[in-house]
């Protein structure tokens, strides 16, 4: 599988399987289904030193490789994370099962009776780096809605993905399902990328999860449609009406309980009349918590504070940096975010309900929040066991991808006899 015209046929022959399979899942019942995921999660838990060991190459592969220490955080394996992994596939299991789910129906004066119920998008591709758990949650959210999966994971994290998509199969084998509806790209070679983003006979859409160079690449290339996960450019927006406590806790979790995901906050705005006291005082708990702050003037007499630079706004640190502005108002907050943010998730601390009625309507993120840390910008945390990503698009599937954002609909028309006059 060296050279790209082997990898061309290992990818097609993928493709094939994965749309055979779809057609089963899509009538598959929720209780095979639902055995499938429990027994996953139970062969994750019994090979757990497998998957603990096949971590430690990856790991060792990641520091020859340079990653940063917030990288390798999010590549690392233990035993609560795999517990965690466990868990979130038997939240999966645990859900209503979307596929079959009437979303309307109505009758027509003409007689007709319409219902539009949630049927499976078919075969998807999600490619993804360094994050191994990512394996088990889009193999599961995938099969809850009834679709098939074909999984790139990074080369980071090809030796853990490996041991947890066998746990998958595992669980596909003991509820009598298709094991081709999990399956897994078995190579390094980039060419498997280029080959997916192409594959338009086989594959219904794609699911990009990563740094902006990935999905970049995804959204420049890819002949599939496409669910786009771009950055995280978290912004939280102190108001001159925010609790000063609120805004300490809020912020120091939503930057530091872990720097590496999408929905660490990179960049903090405080209105003017607070950025003396709320704004110094948010900015001395950053520092005292081990963070970089890079500030500008209006922080630069706070000892510690790095002037900001001018590609500092807007920038993804995924480490312990956050950005530091003071704003004249709201809407200077609210024009901030919309120039430098990625619609990803964005959130103010404020006790007044008018400014955060004008937050929520001026801004378009995906995800908006009050007086919550940004690191709830997770589908576990929002109820759906699991996610693939956090989708910034607009079309189809937005915020937090559960089972239910990879189902698509259809109609159902019933008539008795009936004709159109």
């Amino acid at each position: 599988m060296k050279d790209v015209m082997d990898v061309s046929a290992v990818m097609a022959e993928l493709g094939r399987n994965a749309k055979a399979a779809s057609a089963e899942l899509a009538f598959a019942s929720s209780g095979d289904k639902t055995r499938a995921l429990n027994a996953a999660a139970e062969a994750v838990w019994s090979r757990r030193d497998e998957i603990i060991a096949a971590n430690a190459k990856d790991m060792e592969f990641g520091r020859e490789k340079g990653l940063s220490a917030a990288m390798l955080d999010r590549l690392m394996l233990d035993e609560p994370r795999i517990q965690g992994i466990c868990d979130g596939l038997r939240a999966v299991a645990a859900q209503e099962d979307p596929v079959g789910q009437i979303i309307e129906e109505w009758d027509r004066p003409s007689g007709l009776h319409i219902k539009r119920v949630r049927t499976p998008l078919g075969v998807i591709g999600v490619i993804y780096e360094s994050r191994p758990n990512v394996t088990a949650d889009a193999g599961a959210l995938c099969l809850k809605a009834g679709n098939a999966v074909i999984l790139r994971g990074g080369s980071e994290s090809f030796h853990s993905s490996s041991v947890i998509h066998g746990c998958l199969v595992d669980g596909l084998k003991a509820a009598g399902l298709p094991e081709a509806a999990i399956q897994r790209v078995p190579t390094r070679d980039r060419a498997a990328v280029s080959e997916m983003l192409t594959m338009t006979d086989t594959i219904d859409v794609i699911v990009p999860r990563g740094g902006k160079g990935l999905v970049g690449l995804v959204q420049r290339e890819a002949r599939v449609p496409v669910f786009a996960h771009l950055e995280g450019i978290v912004h939280i927006y102190v108001d001159a009406a925010a609790d000063p406590e609120k805004a300490l806790k809020v912020i120091m979790n939503a930057k530091t309980r872990r720097t590496g995901i999408c929905g660490a906050a990179e960049c903090l705005l405080v209105h003017r009349d607070v950025v003396d006291t709320i704004g110094q005082r948010v900015v001395r708990g950053l520092l005292d918590g081990g963070v970089e702050v890079r500030g500008d003037d209006s922080f630069s007499d706070v000892d510690g504070v790095v002037p900001a630079g001018g590609d500092d706004w807007g920038r993804e640190f995924l480490d312990m940096i956050i950005a530091a502005k003071c704003v004249e108002s709201i809407d200077d907050a609210i024009l901030h975010i919309r120039t430098h943010g990625s619609n990803h998730t964005d959130c103010i601390v404020t006790e007044d309900d008018a400014a955060a009625d004008r937050f929520f309507q001026r801004l378009d993120s995906a995800i908006l929040m009050r007086n919550a840390s940004t690191q709830f910008a997770d589908g576990g945390e929002f109820g759906m066991g699991a996610e693939i990503g956090i989708a910034t698009g607009k079309m189809h599937a937005r915020g937090p991808v559960g089972a239910e954002q990879l189902t698509s609909f259809k109609y159902l028309v019933t008539g008795d006899g009936t004709v159109r006059t």
